[in-house]
């Protein structure tokens, strides 16, 4: 293992799931299952991270997150790993590029919840993104409609792959994108740090 990483093959493809997962949930693992089997792909990883940029709050302990990320999502295919703070990236681009420099010959995927799409484009360089890598957006509860009309989705209009091709996503070109509707489970971080049964 490198920098955290798992073990992977020149030519797999890897499906990445960033977050602050502050805390993970079973609406990441439901999510993380449904891009297995919509994707094709060979592993996911969960890339947790120091923090989002885009949140004002900072999140709880990194070795707290990591713990309850792999008590959350066990699955053989699955690996949660820190690569993010080993290597100090800080934003999503970035990451991806230190990504396919560590691991030439690997396909990757960047996934996103749908309400992250409805966003997207408020992220670094998420154009780079976009051309680095195919994208897999699985709809979460309340954001099908904001994201399917957001600027990202309406500037790479010809680069989205419909549902039913999915499969093919992987091994696809970048830019290129599909939007899966998938059974939804309605829990967010936010709710449970609301709850107070975290942090």
């Amino acid at each position: 293992m490198r920098n955290g990483l798992p073990y992977v093959r020149a030519g797999q493809v890897i499906g990445l799931l960033g977050g602050s997962f502050d805390p993970a949930h079973e609406g990441h693992a439901h999510i993380t299952r449904e891009a297995l089997r919509r994707f094709g792909l060979d592993q996911v990883w969960w890339l947790v991270s120091p923090g989002n940029p885009l949140k004002a709050r900072g999140p709880v302990e990194m070795d707290k997150r990591m713990a309850r990320a792999r008590h959350v999502m066990r699955h053989p295919r699955v690996k949660v790993t820190d690569f993010e703070a080993r290597i100090g990236t800080r934003y999503t681009a970035e990451t991806i590029a230190a990504l396919q420099h560590a691991c030439p010959g690997v396909r990757f995927v960047w996934l996103m919840g749908a309400d992250n799409l409805a966003q997207f484009d408020q992220w670094q360089d998420w154009q780079e993104i976009m051309q680095r890598v195919p994208v897999g957006v699985l709809a979460r509860p309340g954001k099908r409609i904001s994201a399917k009309s957001s600027k990202a989705a309406r500037i790479y209009r010809q680069a989205q792959l419909p549902g039913r091709r999915s499969q093919l996503l992987g091994r696809a070109q970048a830019p290129a994108w599909c939007f899966v509707n998938v059974p939804m489970v309605n829990v967010s971080s936010t709710m449970i740090r609301a709850r107070g049964d975290w942090g």
